[in-house]
Order: structure tokens, then C-alpha cells, then sequence
């Protein structure tokens, strides 16, 4: 198994270091330590990969790649990577995979490529969307259906059609769109409604993998970065986001590239540059929070699972994919619903009662609350929380809540893994309040507990340096980027 870990600086204090309290000192110190003895105890395992880059854990790699390029997920991890594994592990046709966090699908797409069935549980509506979008492109169109495409791609019918579709409006989404093209999209949106269901899902697809194009807003990790021509610029400092495109050539340029990427039958794979009749595994899709349906799943079902759970970093995914969940009819109580049901990674997240949704996980909740170093950083931020030296009080609950829950989730990966199968999982090490937070420590050492075995820990060539909040306490410090690789303990 493997588990990859990003690491990023997001800490807002601007303390300096010799105004730091002797118990803030003190507190720091302890923690160091704890760290530094977990760090010594995986020491043996741990070494540099010189074929890992960023590029290959990120969505980077996936911007130039047919099929993966369409929607921009930045949060996913690259196809490569996913074969890079597979290959390596050998998995065949009988395989069968999990993603628990399944985003966009890139592992659910790579292992149906190679011929084996997936199962992906994805929480956000915008990810089964581009899931089950994809998967219907590469095994039900037909050449008919291609066709449609083409007519909307020559004759742009929705230019013509006077009647408009109502489009949801969110809070944080009023106002995304000029003019011209709010009425644009619901002249569009009214239009596909006379074409046929899975042609009307592709066509819906395609417009939301251009929204950000079209609107006055950019993906900026936390929030939606608006720019000034939208009239609701936020920030003290005026934002220009750059092109804002025109809608048809926006539509009429995505929808030519999933044609030319997917037309026919014959594709290029990501294995095998030349054309040839693919065999694509099966894909199941379950919308839904994975801490409720792990539990459902039978155990020792999966030979491999690969997954990027939600990073301990404080982005809402809720606000960053707005204008998509707005316009596949999330509404303001919907957001807040999904906001709470996911993974806690934001200061909004209120604690979840994990005893209460699953009675079988008092052991694993034992390991945690066992977990000296996790103790300490929690005590600590309660701490600065109680001394108000803390930017946000949510940030305490949301560190435990973050650990505890995917704890649980690990849990139940290691229940739901067959004997000797493989994890691989992406994630990021975080710093709050000059706290350095080992996640892939944290989650080795759990995962130990729980029942895996660490192999190997693969450091990244690079490390990711602080943030610019970050400089004056801590200079110009680099924290490591790795892979680490866990086996199903033979129990």
C-alpha cells in the first residue's frame, strides 16, 4: 500500500520568534519532539524517490491527457501515477478497486482501462457528475449520438431557442456570469432538454467544465476569487482574473475535444498509443459520504484502493465548486448539508458523533485518543484557542475531527481489503499556530495500529517550503513531500 503526502504550509500567524510565550515554547518543543521519535521510528523505511515530482501526485500531469483533461479537478492526483502503481504491484483483469474519495475518477479510469472492474464513493455531486458522464462517453454512445454532438457543434442551437431554463442561485454564486451569458446558459440549458438522455447528459457536462471559463471567478483554494468586473471584489487588493470567454466559443471548443477524445469505439489508451478496440472494467459510482458507506461494504472485497481523501488544509470544496453544484441544483441548505456530511477539513465542520453512526469503532477511536503526539497537538491548539493567539477557533475541532474520522475510515479500509492487497493514498502534511503537523506520521502510525504494515516511505526530491505568512517565524524551512507504501498486515 501506499500513501503519498503533500505537504502544505497554510499557517496565518505572523509571530515572530522571540515573541513567542514560554509555554507556547514549551508546547512546540514537546511536540517536536514526539515527532522527531515517531519520525526515528519509521526511520529505516524511509528514502528519496527520484521518479516522483509534483507533477505525478497532482492533477498536473492529467491537463495534456485525452479523457482526464476535460474537467479540471484540481484536487485529483494524475493518471500516471495511478499506472505507475498498478504496474508496478502487477494487478490483472481480476483486480478489483476502490476509491473511497473518488473526485473526478482517475483511478476508477485507469483500472477500467486496463480491463478491471472499480467501485468509487464520491460525496459531491460534481464528481458523479464527470464520473458517470465519462464512463456513459466511453461505453454507451453510439455513433447516433455523436452525431447530435456535431449538429450543436455546426449550428449552435441554443442561439435560436427563446425559451430559458431557471438557474439555482447560491449566495456565493450571485452574479458569477456577465450578463450576455447568464442568458446564454439558460437559453442552452432550456435546449437540451429536447435531445435525448445521455446525449442531454454530455451536453450538461460540457457546460460544467467551462463555467469557471466563463465567469468572473477563479478556483482559489479556500474560497472563489472574484474578479473586479464582477462588482464584488472582495479582497483590498483588485483582482483581474484575466480572459473571461465567450460562451459559445467556450462550449463549441469543450465539446470538439471530448469528441475528438472519445469518438467511436477506437481509442488511444493511457497504456497504448495506438488505436485499437478497448475492453473497458466495469465502474460503479455510490454518491455518498465514505464514513457511512464503508461500513456497508462487505469485507475483504477489494484487491487494490487508491484515493486523496479531503487535505487537512481548510478548503471548502463546497465553495470552491459552487458555480457547479448551483447549477446541478444544490441549493443553500443543500450546501450546508454537504459541507457537514463531508471529511472534516474546514473550520465549519462541527464534530460528528462517530460512536453514534458506526458502534464498532470504539477501538480504532482508543488508538486515537492513545495517539501521544495527536494528544499533544490537539492540547496545544485548545491552548492557544483558550489564550486567543489562535486565527481561527474552528481550527482545534476541525484537527481532531480531521484525524478521528479518517481514522475511522482507515478502519474500515483495512476491513474491506482482501489478505495482501494495497492502499495508495494522497495526501498533505499541514502547520497550524507554528505547529508542524505530521499527517503521513500520524496516519502511518495509525494504520499500524489498526492493523497495516508500513514497507516504505518514498520521499519526494523536493520539498514544498512555507508559506509567505510563514517566513518570518520559520524562514525559509522545507517540509517533505512522500510516498509511503503500507501492506495488509497478514491477521
Amino acid at each position: 500500500m501506499s500513501l503519498f503526502i503533500d505537504i502544505e504550509n497554510i499557517e496565518n500567524d505572523n509571530m515572530q520568534s522571540n515573541d513567542i510565550p514560554v509555554k507556547e515554547r514549551e508546547y512546540l518543543e514537546k511536540i517536536s519532539l514526539l515527532d522527531e521519535k515517531l519520525f526515528n521510528s519509521l526511520k529505516s523505511i524511509i528514502s528519496t524517490d527520484f521518479d516522483l515530482t509534483r507533477q505525478l501526485v497532482s492533477f498536473q500531469a492529467n491537463k495534456i491527457r485525452p479523457f482526464y483533461r476535460w474537467y479540471k479537478y484540481k484536487e485529483g492526483f494524475s493518471a500516471e501515477l495511478v499506472k505507475k502503481y498498478i504496474l508496478k504491484y502487477g494487478f490483472n483483469e481480476k483486480t478489483k478497486l476502490l476509491d473511497p474519495f473518488a473526485g473526478s475518477g482517475t483511478a476508477l479510469f485507469v483500472s477500467s482501462e486496463l480491463g478491471f472492474d472499480s467501485c468509487g464513493i464520491e460525496l459531491l455531486p460534481i464528481g458523479q457528475e464527470i464520473i458517470e458522464t465519462r464512463n456513459a462517453l466511453l461505453t454507451q454512445f453510439t455513433e447516433n449520438d455523436f452525431q447530435r454532438l456535431e449538429f450543436w457543434i455546426k449550428n449552435k442551437p441554443w442561439n435560436k431557442h427563446n425559451s430559458k431554463h431557471d438557474l439555482t442561485v447560491l449566495k456565493i454564486t450571485n452574479g458569477a456570469y456577465p450578463d450576455i451569458t447568464t442568458k446564454k446558459i439558460q437559453q442552452y440549458l432550456s435546449c437540451i432538454e429536447n435531445e435525448s438522455i445521455i446525449v442531454k447528459k454530455v451536453l450538461k457536462f460540457s457546460l460544467l467544465c467551462v463555467l469557471e471559463n466563463i465567469s468572473y471567478t477563479r478556483k482559489d483554494g479556500q474560497y472563489l476569487r472574484w474578479d473586479q468586473r464582477s462588482g464584488r471584489c472582495l479582497g483590498s487588493k483588485p483582482f483581474d482574473k484575466g480572459e473571461i470567454k465567450n460562451f459559445d466559443d467556450a462550449i463549441i471548443s469543450k465539446l470538439n475535444e471530448i469528441v475528438s477524445d472519445s469518438k467511436g469505439d477506437e481509442v488511444k489508451t493511457l497504456f497504448d498509443t495506438t488505436p485499437k478496440k478497448v475492453k473497458y472494467g466495469n465502474i460503479e459510482i455510490v454518491g455518498g459520504s465514505c464514513i457511512t458507506e464503508l461500513p456497508k461494504m462487505q469485507s475483504d472485497e477489494f484487491d487494490l484502493i487508491i484515493t486523496s481523501p479531503p487535505y487537512c488544509n481548510r478548503y471548502d470544496y463546497t465553495r470552491t465548486y459552487a458555480l457547479e453544484l448551483a447549477l446541478l441544483g444544490t441549493d443553500e441548505q443543500g450546501l450546508i448539508d454537504l459541507r457537514q456530511t463531508m471529511l472534516s477539513c474546514t473550520v465549519e465542520n462541527r464534530q460528528k458523533d462517530l460512536l453514534d453512526l458506526n458502534s464498532n469503532w470504539s477501538d480504532v477511536i482508543q488508538i486515537l485518543n492513545n495517539q501521544k503526539l495527536l494528544q499533544l497537538i490537539i492540547e496545544y491548539l485548545e491552548y492557544k484557542k483558550e489564550t486567543k493567539t489562535i486565527n481561527n477557533n474552528g481550527i482545534p475541532r476541525m484537527i481532531k475531527g480531521y484525524f478521528y474520522e479518517l481514522g475511522c475510515v482507515i478502519y474500515e479500509l483495512h476491513r474491506v481489503l482482501k489478505k495482501n492487497g494495497r492502499l495508495i493514498m494522497v495526501n498533505d502534511n499541514v502547520r497550524y499556530a507554528g505547529a508542524s503537523i505530521s499527517v503521513d506520521l500520524l496516519l502511518s502510525d495509525i494504520a499500524h495500529e489498526i492493523g497495516f504494515e508500513v514497507e516504505q516511505i518514498s520521499v519526494l526530491p523536493n520539498g514544498k517550503g512555507n508559506s509567505s505568512q510563514q517566513m518570518g517565524l520559520h524562514g525559509r524551512e522545507q517540509l517533505r513531500k512522500c510516498v509511503y507504501k503500507i501492506g495488509r498486515a497478514h491477521v
